[in-house]
């Protein structure tokens, strides 16, 4: 499928990452962008002159949009992700794909019927480090790898300050939030830099912080692949000094990964060494992401839609395995 500048791009939720979506569009060149909102509410960064905003789908979809870019509260992706499906429309969601496995089969079939794409919008596995990384893993630059521990911590309210962080959907159970669920990158990065199928993982949840919601504000994962390696991610909303670092332990090397700094730092046992990124923004991670789902829709086969759905459930799975 080839989807030109100038064909209607649909842009589920207008919230914040529906609007960051929705710039990186248009700095993409994209120029019939069609934002399908519940309400006509302002947007807080968008001049919307050059928008179509509906607030229905069927005023959506009958400008045969090829395209859609769904970014509404977790709850919500897996019914408009099989609607759009159903309706011949490829699918890019922001992550998780849902919060918990309900309706998956549902959408797989809808894409078979179809031949509609779906991705999943895990952005970090287009950082330049991350990347990176999982070049060292594969080569062996640093020996073999054993062992890995990653810690993402992050201040809920600080978020989005302009809003009351207990109405976030993040916030809230019946909108698919809690610490696993919305830092579900973390799990996703190091499932993608193993390739290597899951052989036992245990799941702790904290929800001790004090924080005023009905969710997990932090969670962790004990993982172990079938290659050998284990692993712990910790996640968390709740913490007031925000840190996020990658531990990579090699044979030969220790691996750092520093996500704030944009750098990766590399100990030996005698030596180390700095490699930093420069002149790089997290929404440049957006923009990769968007180009290269742009351009996945012109090769993909019906395996890598069926693929990406089951990778995609299987963190909500992590997350949710109720």
């Amino acid at each position: 499928m080839i989807v030109s500048k100038q064909d209607p791009v649909l842009v589920i939720g207008g919230g914040s990452i529906g609007e960051r979506h929705i710039g990186n569009l248009l700095r993409l060149g994209y120029t019939h962008i069609v934002v399908l909102r519940s309400r006509m509410l302002p947007f807080r960064n968008l001049d919307p002159t050059h928008l179509t905003i509906v607030t229905d789908w069927e005023s959506a979809l009958v400008l045969k949009p090829k395209v859609a870019f769904i970014c509404t509260p977790t709850s919500l992706h897996i019914e408009q992700a099989i609607r759009c499906a159903q309706n011949g429309i490829s699918i890019l969601a922001e992550k998780p794909l849902s919060h918990n496995g309900e309706g998956v089969s549902e959408l797989i079939d809808a894409c078979k019927k179809s031949g509609v794409y779906v991705q999943v919008g895990y952005m970090m596995r287009y950082h330049p480090l991350a990347e990176k990384i999982k070049t060292w893993i594969e080569d062996k630059s640093w020996g073999r790898l054993v062992s890995f521990s990653t810690h993402w911590g992050e201040h809920l309210p600080d978020w989005h300050p302009w809003e009351d962080y207990r109405e976030s959907y993040a916030a809230r159970k019946e909108l698919g939030g809690g610490a696993a669920l919305t830092l579900s990158h973390d799990l996703d990065l190091v499932i993608w830099l193993m390739n290597s199928p899951l052989a036992k993982h245990h799941l702790i949840k904290n929800c001790t912080s004090g924080l005023e919601v009905n969710v997990d504000s932090a969670a962790d994962f004990l993982l172990a692949f079938e290659n050998g390696v284990t692993g712990h991610v910790h996640l968390n909303f709740f913490q007031k000094v925000a840190r996020r670092e990658y531990l990579f332990e090699f044979t030969e090397a220790s691996v750092c990964f520093d996500f704030f700094l944009n750098q990766i730092l590399v100990k030996q046992k005698n030596e180390s060494e700095t490699l930093r990124l420069e002149n790089f923004e997290r929404n440049d991670l957006f923009l990769r992401q968007t180009e290269d789902f742009f351009n996945r829709l012109q090769t993909y086969s019906p395996e890598d839609t069926h693929q990406n759905i089951l990778d995609a459930a299987r963190v909500v799975e992590l997350c949710d395995p109720t």
